[in-house]
């Protein structure tokens, strides 16, 4: 009776797994690529395969419709893509034009609506839209080419011969870039080569021609009944892949620069330094979260400004102190942007070092811009009349009426020279600068030459 009983529930427990198994069905992960490549659907694209991993996903499936965007977001997402355990399948809903193209590329299988096109992956220049120099499409030629050839091979027999060719033709992954490859009756030397879905199939580039996401999973993958979660970015990712765009990091280290050099210029005033302050938040802040900029990268910020203060109000010239601030900012702005610990830049690729230069280099070239500018409007009339003192400026001379007289003549610092300032001679007072160190206020100055409607003076 016991052995009966003991088979009995045997069998009701291997049932209930059975049933349990039956129940279990596929899951496919969906990611929308619906608008141009950047910041924000490399954030989306690397969220969505975290979570399909979590859910132990059987296959993620892109939905794309894109014009392109930036070279270096669509390098990372390809090259994520392509290191993904999971599977990854593309349905190109309308386009999949120049940094979509990539992105396609690097997909398992690519599957197309009969009415869209994949394609022209010439680099442009961002603000004309006119073709980037050689240097640039050279470098997008090797990595479309590259995405190609890592599909691998097809061997087939025809008439006892043994024939190798690549799954997805390399050529024609370079003439989406290069118009000078000829791809016979699709693009001659004139054209970048651009297909539609049935070319795609002629050519090896699509895998089929659906009209749905339904229709690519059951028909294409063969999951008759699946489970489909589909990634939908919140509002931090959102804020958090503007923050992060390469351009507006630029600008954000344009204001930082700018609002540290006004409040040096200006102490007390505290406008620029909030300036400043704000700008450096919503630049560290997304890149902290993110888990790229790291406590000791803060603090390496923090400690340079510290250095560049000490320089300017307690040691007054331009020594080591002002040298070491600026290495710190500068290099904790540029660290900041690389996915390194402890500097430890083992296996980082090249793109993410040269964009990380790129982008602290412009955003200081636009925060010196912004200097010159802002020097030359503040204090007269318009928007920033009010933002500089409006001082009496009777007695003061900026040129003098003779200057060979001048030369010679002693007088008073009436500012510290660091090296500029304002001295004062005989009773007028003139821009200088000091020609050995700085001149601390009060000192008495001799005139030793004019030029460029500059005083050049030194201590006496």
């Amino acid at each position: 009776m016991k052995k009966i009983f003991l088979s009995f529930l045997l069998i009701l427990i291997f049932l209930s797994i059975d049933t349990k198994a039956q129940d279990i069905k596929p899951i496919i992960y969906q990611i929308n690529i619906k608008e141009n490549i950047g910041s924000n659907t490399w954030i989306y694209l690397r969220n969505g395969i975290y979570e399909a991993h979590q859910q132990k996903a059987n296959a993620i499936l892109l939905h794309m419709n894109t014009y392109g965007g930036a070279v270096l977001e669509a390098d990372s997402m390809r090259t994520a893509i392509l290191n993904t355990q999971i599977p990854v399948y593309v349905y190109i809903d309308v386009n999949a034009a120049s940094a979509g193209a990539l992105i396609a590329i690097a997909c398992d299988s690519i599957y197309m609506r009969s009415s869209s096109s994949i394609g022209a992956a010439t680099v442009v220049e961002g603000a004309t839209g006119a073709e980037a120099p050689d240097k640039y499409q050279s470098y997008m030629r090797a990595i479309m080419r590259a995405t190609a050839e890592s599909h691998g091979r097809t061997i087939t027999v025809e008439n006892g011969d043994t024939i190798t060719k690549w799954r997805r033709d390399p050529l024609v992954a370079e003439a989406m870039v290069d118009r000078r490859l000829v791809i016979s009756g699709y693009a001659d030397s004139t054209q970048i080569l651009t297909l539609t879905a049935s070319q795609a199939v002629e050519l090896g580039y699509c895998d089929g021609i659906v009209e749905s996401v339904h229709e690519v999973i059951v028909s294409e993958l063969g999951y008759n009944d699946y489970v489909i979660e589909i990634y939908n970015p919140t509002f931090y990712d959102k804020i958090r892949g503007f923050l992060t765009n390469g351009v507006f990091q630029a600008f954000l280290i344009m204001f930082i620069i700018g609002g540290i050099y006004f409040e040096l210029q200006s102490p007390g005033v505290g406008f620029p330094s909030a300036i400043a302050i704000s700008a450096a938040l919503l630049y560290f802040t997304p890149l902290y979260l993110t888990g790229y900029a790291q406590n000791w990268e803060v603090l390496l910020f923090v400690l340079g400004l510290i250095f560049i203060v000490f320089e300017i109000f307690v040691i007054p010239g331009f020594g080591v102190a002002g040298i070491l601030g600026i290495i710190s900012v500068l290099s904790s702005l540029i660290l900041a942007l690389i996915g390194n610990i402890h500097f430890n830049f083992e296996g980082l690729p090249a793109r993410e070092i040269f964009k990380a230069f790129m982008t602290v280099i412009g955003g200081m070239g636009m925060g010196i811009v912004l200097i010159i500018y802002l020097m030359s409007r503040i204090g007269k009339k318009g928007p920033f009349l009010n933002v500089a003192l409006n001082a009496d400026q009777e007695g003061f001379v900026s040129v003098p009426l003779e200057p060979v007289k001048i030369v010679g003549k002693t007088g008073l610092a009436a500012t510290v020279l660091r090296p500029s300032g304002k001295v004062n001679i005989e009773g007028q007072l003139y821009d200088a600068i000091s020609l050995r160190g700085m001149i601390e206020k009060g000192d008495e100055v001799l005139v030793k030459r004019y030029e460029n409607f500059q005083l050049y003076v030194i201590r006496k």
